[in-house]
């Protein structure tokens, strides 16, 4: 009696839980059309689940092992227990199975609770979540004893057998039934989140990166997201994907700063609004810094923008995707982002603070600043800079970007162009030929803007032949590289760090350090978290023999400097301001200087007042130290 009734609650709570699933796959597809191969998804599954997933969540050991034992123990009891329905296969070795996988999930049970109920990270989010070490308790401890108990052939009362029946059957709901809105919804929806991947080669099993946005179709009827069910429906899915755990919160260096954003939100405000009439009066977590729970509202066919989101929120994000490196469920923040600012920018023209000013300028004069284009190479003017359209080839392309127009990214790009020049490279600039890679305009959502800019420099660039081209710029860096492919550029792209660390290990260049005190690197995100590259800036600083000092936050977990995603130019206020938080980074290291690796970072880091660590691009280092051997 007690195995067939373990078995039928078992088998009608899972079936329950099937149904809700069915139920949410309705909101999901109300969302718009996506092409996605669901066998190719299936077939990938296991390898994207064991190898990408863990290795975010093994990143905190502790979590990694109470999340093995207790998902483990549980998915290998539930088919035990429906096999306990089959009166032959009642046997104490399949009672002793169960009882190993229902100790398993207990001793991660208890790890959970210790978790919650002790150590209560801030990040975490509450409400029914809180109950969840209860249910994982209340079935792994009650199904243990009756299952061992069964092994050694019944020797409890059957009343109490049946009453710790009860209490796992309380817990086994929970948990299951949790797939609607409870802790299961995240693995269930995870799974198949998995499966439908809007980025299915981001993934181990496909290229292993994918940060490039892809093009918007500027002859749709409707650009960009205004609406929920405006986003792809396997996009709604992986909101729904969300566990509240937390991770995102707080590698947002937003967040960290106080302005209005916090990527857990964002996420859990876009899960609202699949339902109509919703607001966020149930979510327990962490809010936007200084808007408060429970002014969310909306609807699936409602404006997001207003109602569930405040448009500070939208234009706090510097698109560095720390929140998408932390994200255990894959889930991608930043292409929502840039989905809602496409239908604020291109369809209401609703680009806030100078932002709006830099897209006429863009527009207008095919750079941020409205200066002219003959002006780029002014700096250098001493310089007698090679023009590939009088030298027609060359080696090296050398793109400048429109940090040529700004007086600290002149001081690099001398350094740069002294370093090539001593190193004997045959290279060349663009010069007036040179527009803006359209980098800013397309996270501020200008994709029209973007893609004008992105087909005339990919013409430009098929006039000439060449070899590499080289920037000093990971935003240039990125967008070339990664987002002109769909335009025909298909020359290699290479950071100038990367170009710099060659020419040291060929003798083309020798250096002895002058640096003294100690060096600290920051990490750019376009450079890092959006083009894996954290290795060859670290080994260029040794190669000049620096002593090298690590931040807290560094490599692919580097914290932004708050110069990405046009965030500098928007205006949102906060209660610091994100240079600032990152320079406490490197004050901790105690290091004389910060080497940094893009334009960006440099002005920003710069802008930050009050003692401080030298702001030192790493060309400059490379230049000292090979004035030094001359």
């Amino acid at each position: 009696m007690i195995a067939t009734t373990l078995s039928l609650i078992v088998i009608a709570t899972l079936a329950s839980g099937l149904a809700l699933a069915l139920i949410q796959a309705r909101r999901w597809r109300a969302g718009r059309p996506a092409a996605v191969d669901v066998m190719a998804g299936l077939r990938a599954l296991p390898r994207r689940y064991l190898v990408d997933v863990h290795a975010v969540v093994a990143r905190d050991r502790f979590n990694s092992r109470f999340h093995a034992l207790t998902a483990g123990g549980f998915l290998a009891s539930l088919p035990l227990i429906v096999l306990l329905g089959v009166p032959a296969l009642r046997h104490w070795t399949v009672w002793g199975l169960l009882s190993l996988a229902l100790a398993a999930m207990l001793a991660g049970g208890l790890m959970v609770g210790w978790r919650r109920r002790v150590k209560q990270p801030a990040e975490l989010s509450g409400g029914r979540f809180s109950r969840l070490p209860f249910a994982l308790l209340a079935y792994a401890t009650a199904f243990l004893v009756v299952a061992l108990d069964q092994a050694a052939g019944g020797v409890l009362p059957s009343w109490l057998a049946l009453a710790l029946v009860l209490v796992g059957a309380w817990g086994c709901a929970e948990l299951v039934l949790g797939v609607w809105k409870g802790p299961l919804k995240h693995a269930v929806h995870g799974a198949l989140h998995l499966v439908a991947h809007p980025r299915p080669s981001r993934f181990h099993d496909g290229a292993g990166r994918d940060s490039a946005l892809k093009p918007l179709d500027l002859e749709a009827q409707h650009l960009g997201a205004e609406r929920p069910v405006d986003f792809a429906w396997n996009r709604l899915l992986g909101f729904d994907a969300c566990v509240q755990c937390g991770r995102c919160e707080t590698a947002c260096p937003a967040y960290a700063a106080g302005l209005p954003l916090n990527p857990k939100k964002l996420i859990q405000d876009l899960v609202t609004g699949l339902e109509s009439g919703a607001t966020d009066l149930s979510y327990a977590g962490h809010g936007h810094p200084g808007r408060p729970i429970g002014t969310a509202h909306g609807g699936p066919a409602e404006p997001v923008i207003g109602g569930l989101i405040h448009p500070d929120t939208l234009w706090a994000c510097t698109t560095c995707r720390a929140c998408v490196q932390e994200c255990p469920m894959m889930i991608e923040h930043v292409d929502a982002v840039i989905d809602l600012r496409r239908f604020q920018t291109l369809e209401l023209g609703a680009t806030p603070g100078k932002a709006a000013g830099v897209l006429d300028e863009l527009r207008a004069t095919d750079n941020p600043g409205g200066r002219p284009l003959s002006r780029r190479v002014d700096w250098a003017v001493d310089l007698d800079l090679p023009v590939l359209a009088e030298v027609r080839e060359c080696d090296v392309l050398l793109w400048l970007g429109d940090g040529a127009f700004e007086l600290r990214t002149q001081r690099s790009l001398r350094a740069l162009v002294q370093l090539l020049r001593r190193a004997g490279v045959d290279f060349a600039v663009l010069g007036a030929e040179e527009l803006d890679c359209g980098d800013v305009a397309r996270r501020l959502g200008d994709e029209a803007t973007f893609q004008d800019l992105a087909r005339r420099n990919v013409t430009t660039l098929r006039r000439y032949r060449f070899n590499h081209i080289v920037t000093a710029d990971p935003h240039a860096l990125h967008t070339l590289r990664n987002e002109y492919k769909p335009f025909g550029l298909d020359a290699p792209v290479i950071h100038h760090t990367a170009f710099l660390l060659d020419l040291l290990r060929d003798g083309r260049l020798e250096a002895v350090s002058q640096a003294a005190g100690g060096v600290t690197y920051h990490d750019p995100c376009y450079l890092g978290r959006y083009n894996g590259e954290i290795d060859a800036p670290r080994a260029l600083l040794d190669a000049i023999g620096v002593t090298r000092v690590e931040m807290e936050r560094s490599g692919m977990r580097s914290s932004c400097c708050g110069g990405g995603g046009g965030a500098p130019l928007t205006d949102v206020a906060g209660e610091r301001r994100i240079p600032d938080v990152r320079m406490d980074h490197a004050r901790a290291t105690g290091a004389a200087i910060v080497a940094v690796a893009c334009p960006n970072c440099a002005l920003m880091l710069e802008g930050v007042v009050g003692p401080r660590p030298i702001v030192a691009e790493i060309a400059e280092l490379v230049l000292a130290a090979t004035e030094s051997v001359r």
